[in-house]
C-alpha cells in the first residue's frame, strides 16, 4: 500500500465513521517503533506505522486509524482531543476505533561477545565491549591481556 491509498482509506473511514472529510496528508513513517500512528498538531497529517499493515491484519489497521482519526477531528473541532479527555475517550467508544495499537515484535540485532585472554596465566575474559588492552590487565595475575576473537550470538 503506498502513502496515496492510505490517505485515500483514511479519506473513506472519516467519511464514514466521523462524517466529515480528511483534508490533509497521511503517510506510512517507518520510523515509528513503539507506537501504531501519530497525529501532528501543526500540520494535521497522520503517520501510520507500516507494521500495523504488514504483521497484523486490516482490522488492526483501521483501530489505529479511527484513533488517529478521534485526534485529528477533535483538534479540529477545538475539543478534547487527548487521551485522557472524556471527549476523546466518547468519540473514540463510538466509532470502534482501538484505544491502544498492539504490541510490535522487536528486531533484535545479535550481541557481539570480545574475548580477551591473558598472556600469562591463560584467563578468559568474556566481554560484550572492546578494551584498552595497554591500560587493562589480569585481575588474577597483572598479566597482559591479548584480544583473541569476537563471537556472535
Amino acid at each position: 500500500m503506498t502513502d496515496q491509498a492510505l490517505t485515500v482509506l483514511i479519506q473513506k473511514l472519516s467519511l464514514q465513521f466521523f462524517n466529515r472529510p480528511f483534508m490533509h496528508q497521511a503517510n506510512f513513517n517507518r520510523r515509528l517503533k513503539t507506537t501504531g500512528g501519530r497525529y501532528h498538531l501543526q500540520d494535521h497529517h497522520i503517520d501510520i506505522n507500516p507494521k500495523m499493515l504488514t504483521e497484523h491484519d486490516a482490522q488492526t489497521l483501521e483501530g489505529v486509524i479511527k484513533h488517529e482519526l478521534c485526534h485529528y477531528h477533535l483538534h479540529l473541532l477545538h475539543r478534547g482531543y487527548r487521551h485522557r479527555d472524556a471527549d476523546f475517550k466518547q468519540l473514540l467508544a463510538q466509532v470502534g476505533g482501538a484505544r491502544y495499537a498492539p504490541a510490535v515484535p522487536k528486531a533484535t540485532k545479535p550481541s557481539k561477545i570480545v574475548i580477551y585472554q591473558c598472556s600469562d596465566c591463560g584467563q578468559v575474559y568474556p566481554r560484550r565491549r572492546r578494551i584498552n588492552t595497554a591500560r587493562y590487565v589480569c585481575r588474577r595475575c597483572h598479566g597482559r591481556l591479548m584480544y583473541q576473537t569476537t563471537q556472535v550470538q
